[in-house]
């Protein structure tokens, strides 16, 4: 038998007669029925509406009510700019691929930077968004003395604004409910320490982001809100705000410093404000060996918190999880929602849900358990 020439082993026949639908059309002056398109493309009829209509619904042919068909003029692709933070960062990156793959299945052009968390770098991107045309802008950024002013520039630009995790002027917010997230996380506080200490409690810290506005703030405002809820008898001044500024390196070094000035406290509810700040606490306790005197709680449930979770003994109670993998298809509907002039929430809240050790290591051993 013959083998086949490289032409025909690259051939895609359908695709073959869509182009061929599609140049009979170009080269009609007048809109052509689909009999016409049948007649002189010699393609099966079935074939040929189906053809039709799909070049319709992807915008390359028009469709009178006559049922007449005629080329149209091809629209812009729709176009969105994303500046992020650094692809260091677990939960930026996680957000970054899930806007990614919704953008492909939207058909809309993604345009990615990053900043590095460098306030320079955030303006100039803002200012390449808007020299790029984009037909709307996805801010990643929480530093609040930056984002008015990369506000401003894309509004005076007329470019609609979505800013994820944090609120920037003229701009629709988009992610968690950071209140109702921290008040979760220390409502799992309070009820570990019912259960496992008895209701007693040294004191209460709060891994805080002091630099990055009252928004992300009030995920420790929750937190603290969340324990009294279940422990009212805990006296106000337990109750002590650190900035970890949301980095495992400062949250460690602060957290030693806190440890080494209450060396008789042998019960702290920890609520960091990020998973990766909550890992830096983990370590500064391990280094003093006082792991057995703290309790914690993270937010976004990146990968390492989760494996941490699993380890046997591991004072890490849990962390709430903004289901990320949600981002993406909701950023590209609300985005494409804003750019038809659709009534919008200035606050668009993700749900999230909290994830327990406890949960984490009883799904281990029943999968464990399971036969194959």
């Amino acid at each position: 038998m013959p083998k086949p020439s490289t032409k025909r082993l690259y051939f895609i026949p359908i695709l073959s007669k869509s182009l061929d639908v599609l140049e009979t059309l170009q080269k009609s002056e007048e809109p052509m029925s689909l009999e016409t398109v049948f007649q002189r493309t010699h393609i099966s009829k079935t074939t040929v509406y189906r053809i039709l209509k799909t070049l319709v619904h992807r915008g390359y042919l028009a469709q009178s009510p006559e049922g007449l068909y005629r080329v149209a003029a091809r629209p812009r692709k729709v176009c969105f700019g994303l500046a992020q933070q650094s692809p260091r960062a677990a939960f930026c990156e996680a957000v970054r691929a899930s806007l990614e793959d919704a953008s492909k299945q939207a058909g809309v052009e993604l345009l990615v930077f990053e900043n590095r968390f460098e306030q320079p770098a955030a303006v100039q991107i803002a200012e390449e968004l808007i020299r790029s045309r984009v037909d709307l802008v996805i801010e990643f950024l929480i530093n609040p003395e930056v984002a008015p002013v990369i506000a401003d520039r894309i509004a005076r630009a007329g470019i609609p604004l979505i800013g994820v995790g944090a609120t920037h002027p003229h701009s629709t917010y988009f992610g968690v409910d950071n209140f109702r997230a921290g008040m979760d996380a220390g409502t799992l506080l309070a009820e570990y320490a019912i259960e496992q200490w008895n209701y007693k409690v040294d004191s209460v810290l709060a891994l805080d982001v002091e630099g990055n506005g009252t928004l992300i703030r009030s995920r420790a405002t929750g937190a603290f809100q969340g324990i009294l809820s279940r422990l009212p008898e805990i006296p106000g001044e337990k109750f002590v705000r650190l900035d970890g500024r949301g980095s495992r390196e400062a949250s460690r070094s602060v957290l030693i410093e806190f440890l080494q000035r209450h060396p008789k406290d042998r019960h702290i509810l920890i609520a960091a404000a990020t998973d990766a700040s909550a890992l830096g606490a983990l370590d500064g306790a391990r280094v003093l060996k006082r792991e057995k005197h703290v309790a914690l709680v993270g937010q976004e449930c990146i990968p390492e918190a989760l494996e941490e979770m699993k380890r046997e003994n591991s004072p890490w109670v849990g962390s709430v999880s903004y289901e990320i993998a949600t981002y993406g298809p909701r950023l590209i509907q609300l985005g494409l929602s804003l750019l038809r002039g659709a009534a919008v929430s200035p606050y668009n809240f993700v749900d999230h849900r909290v994830i327990t050790a406890k949960a984490l290591r009883s799904a281990e051993l029943a999968a464990a358990a399971a036969p194959n």
